[in-house]
């Protein structure tokens, strides 16, 4: 068998693992990264850019519909399939793309290793069947997630049920659809598809809609949502078989209702799962809970207990999006190098998005973490918002949360128009420390979505004028 010894090896080639190994470099490590394939991200070829073409293509969709409310009759729009999912490709592969142009430009250099690596122990990784690198100072393992389909469904082995990664493969849009799973990728692909012509419905069995903990967030949301989709958020999926025109299935609710049908599609929607059951984790030291995850892993740091293991981006199931992967990769990547120093690395204000229409936020402290008799909470309902009205998107809800000891910003909730903006605006005024009133001394402009933020912290103001306690 061939050997190789580096300072530091990351097992992944993607955001988190690319990252890694140039901030590793950075410090000084020689550092090469080992992938499998396909190259590439999981955010460029099966996630966040994909997924935005299809979003952009049903919102074009969308707008021809909606255009006759402001006097424009464009007709019903004929939406073609297979022009929609071409530009789709071309554009992921486009990005996807840039991506490979990097990897190969490793690789000439002999820091980018093809294959699929296992640990032998706690410093030592067999890649393929002839290949063994030891690192002399750390390994990272940023080997990203994958879809993780209930197995109910997966036992079928049916065309007819996909899940997230292969819906940019569709050619052609059936009539019918089902979801399972209203988290973020659930509900964005469902909300697209039924803008393409689809009858969508979208069930789950935890009312968990787009992630959101919120109950007044999550109820503007379910009744934005349904003017498009039918939702069936606390329905449980009981059993499912094959038949000559689709997929049927039974759902049971936790208040007795069933309901049953046979769809030409299903969408598996219900989450993602790390990429560690190959790794053969245990050769290296590391204790297993029985969901596979490391039992002694350190978020603050990303260290495996004391080993010279740190485990980086989805494939930490810490924070699952992109920028964190970023991060993630930087913090992994310094720490591998420092080893056996290990530092926690500086945290950004949490920040999720989820692009539905209108789009769902979360920011900083999520309303299940708040003690209420030590904050309040001040809100604006965009039903009645002056922008929002005149866009004809005048649905949703903002919830601002505020320190009553301090006045400080504390975390929000969204689903709004034009909530992208919003929860960026909000993220960087909780990470700097703006208290209600500083961020209130703010510009707003006239009339902007915006000034629903202005009126949401108007009524956070007004609330934390109010005593708490007796």
């Amino acid at each position: 068998m061939r050997e190789q010894t580096v300072d530091v090896a990351v097992i992944g080639a993607g955001t988190a693992g690319l990252n890694a190994r140039r901030a590793a470099e950075k410090a000084g490590a020689h550092a090469v990264a080992i992938d499998s394939g396909p190259l590439g991200t999981t955010c460029a070829r099966v996630g966040c850019m994909p997924s935005k073409l299809l979003i952009a293509a049903a919102e074009a969709a969308h707008a021809v519909r909606e255009a006759r409310q402001f006097g424009v009759h464009a007709g019903e729009p004929r939406v073609v399939a297979s022009e929609v999912m071409g530009r789709v490709r071309r554009e992921r592969d486009r990005f996807v793309g840039f991506l490979l142009d990097e990897a190969q430009g490793l690789a000439e250099r002999g820091l980018l290793i093809h294959g699929r690596a296992r640990f032998e122990g706690p410093n030592v990784l067999v890649v393929g069947d002839d290949l063994r690198v030891t690192a002399r100072r750390a390994i990272v393992v940023a080997v990203g997630s994958a879809p993780r389909p209930p197995p109910i469904l997966s036992r079928l082995e049916s065309p007819r049920v996909i899940d997230s990664d292969k819906v940019f493969e569709l050619d052609a849009f059936p009539e019918r659809v089902l979801v399972i799973g209203a988290g973020p990728i659930g509900v964005e692909l469902g909300q697209a598809l039924a803008r393409l012509g689809a009858r969508v419905t979208v069930a789950c069995a935890d009312n968990k809609v787009a992630g959101i903990r919120d109950p007044s967030v999550l109820a503007a949301a379910k009744s934005a949502l349904a003017r498009e989709m039918t939702l069936h958020t606390r329905t449980k999926l009981e059993t499912a078989e094959n038949r000559p025109d689709g997929v049927w299935v039974r759902f049971s609710g936790d208040d007795g209702e069933v309901f049953e049908g046979t769809w030409p599609l299903i969408l598996a929607a219900t989450g993602r799962a790390p990429r560690l059951a190959a790794l053969e984790l245990e050769r290296a030291g590391v204790k297993l809970d029985d969901k596979g995850k490391p039992r002694d892993f350190d978020p603050a740091t990303l260290q495996c207990g004391e080993l010279p293991l740190f485990i980086a981006g989805d494939a930490a199931g810490h924070r699952p999006l992109l920028h964190e992967a970023i991060d993630d990769g930087q913090i992994a990547g310094r720490n591998a190098a420092a080893f056996p120093e290990a530092r926690p690395g500086e945290r950004r204000v949490p920040l999720s998005i989820v692009f539905t229409d209108p789009q769902v936020a979360a920011i900083g402290r999520r309303f299940d973490s708040l003690d209420l008799s030590t904050c309040a909470i001040g809100q604006v309902d965009f039903a009645d918002q002056g922008r929002a009205r005149v866009m004809a998107k005048n649905h949703g809800m903002l919830r601002v949360y505020g320190s009553r000891a301090t006045g400080a910003l504390i975390g929000a909730e969204l689903v709004a128009p034009a909530g992208e903006h919003l929860a960026h605006l909000l993220a960087w005024a909780i990470q700097t420390g703006l208290t209600v009133e500083q961020a209130l001394r703010l510009p707003f402009y006239h009339p902007v979505v915006e000034e629903g933020l202005r009126t949401a912290l108007l009524d956070l103001r007004s609330q934390l004028s109010v005593r708490s306690g007796p």
